[in-house]
């Protein structure tokens, strides 16, 4: 019996593997997809909205995508404009990155500390420091290559939602079936839109702060802040590099540490404050399977698989619960609080 476990155990891993390899060598084909079905998710309150007023389906698909586009076209017009010219003024700025790098080596030898300096030197490029922002952005922005055919998927998903759930119960009959798929996809459309809405928060908040300080390429900086958002953990961390370091090389010292200050407060605020009590229970994963999540969905599949790590981890935490030989996985992958007060002792 015991033998015959084992032997189950490995053709389960075999299996995932396999799974696994298959979906990181048809990353062209699964990124896209991953991402029409989130921005549907995110869109979908808008569209029932207009549904729910009486709207025709199609006059309510096109409002809702007419306005997506048009917020993306504003936001592409100003990200380009400003990463155009950061581009054309990186090597003023990783200048004054690297005068600010040898005073602070300078004032490290006067004070006797042994800094070897060549080493540092090959391991730090201020050029690919200030650059690194405008890398991630134009690299996010990739991800839209195939825009026509995610947005049409983003179209036909939602005019599909509708009716998903009626040919899922028609072809199975299982009402658990129904259960879980409405348990995960209500799940994840309100993590999406409550993380979108705050996202976006955080993102006027630093653009709006960065603004008044007078610091260069402030709507590039909230863009990013709110992209960033998304990733658990240290999105927000990376998020703020590029800001606090810009506003040293034009402001100087006390500006960018202001601006380390602003970043501090509203991930204080909005992230440990206002993101909890606006979501409730949270989204019920320990934090190191957040943490890890992160990492396995980045390698997975990229950026995309960083953005959407917790939604995917949350929908993989549903499935395996659905099924009594695998609910010891979700167990692992919850908070533990749960947990039935015996089994604690």
């Amino acid at each position: 019996m015991k033998d015959q476990q084992i032997g189950y155990f490995f053709i389960v891993f075999a299996s995932v593997i396999i799974v696994l390899a298959g979906i990181k060598s048809a990353s062209v084909i699964v990124v896209p997809f991953l991402l029409s079905l989130f921005i549907a998710i995110i869109l979908s309150p808008l569209f029932n909205f207009f549904k729910n007023r009486g709207l025709p389906d199609w006059f309510s698909i096109t409002v809702v995508m007419a306005l997506f586009i048009l917020l993306l076209a504003l936001v592409a017009k100003l990200i380009g404009t400003s990463i155009h010219d950061f581009s054309a003024n990186i090597d003023f700025y990783s200048d004054r990155l690297t005068l600010y790098y040898n005073a602070l080596l300078e004032y490290g030898e006067r004070l006797g500390v042994d800094i070897p300096l060549e080493e540092i030197a090959t391991m730090i490029n201020s050029k690919e420091i200030m650059g690194f922002a405008t890398g991630l952005i134009k690299s996010l922005s990739s991800l839209f290559t195939d825009g026509f055919v995610i947005l049409l998927t983003v179209v036909f998903m939602l005019l599909e939602s509708k009716h998903f759930l009626e040919k899922i119960d028609y072809a199975d009959g299982e009402r658990d079936t129904i259960v879980y798929i409405k348990e995960i996809m209500g799940e994840i459309k309100s993590y999406m839109v409550i993380k979108a809405l705050i996202s976006l928060l955080t993102g006027l908040i630093v653009w709006i702060a960065l603004l008044f300080i007078g610091t260069d390429y402030a709507f590039l900086w909230g863009v990013l802040a709110f992209l960033l958002n998304f990733i658990p953990n240290i999105g927000s961390i990376i998020a703020a590099v590029p800001a606090v370091l810009i506003t040293l090389v034009q402001l100087g010292p006390l500006s960018a540490l202001i601006v380390s200050f602003v970043y501090l407060f509203v991930n204080i605020v909005i992230g440990s404050i206002i993101e909890p009590k606006v979501m409730g229970k949270g989204v019920g994963l320990s934090t190191l399977v957040v943490f890890l999540s992160l990492l396995f969905w980045g390698w997975l599949l990229g950026m995309v698989g960083m953005l959407l790590s917790i939604p995917l981890t949350i929908m993989a935490k549903i499935a395996f619960n659905a099924n009594e030989k695998t609910k010891w996985i979700a167990v692992l992958l919850g908070t533990g609080e749960n947990l039935n007060p015996k089994a604690k002792k």
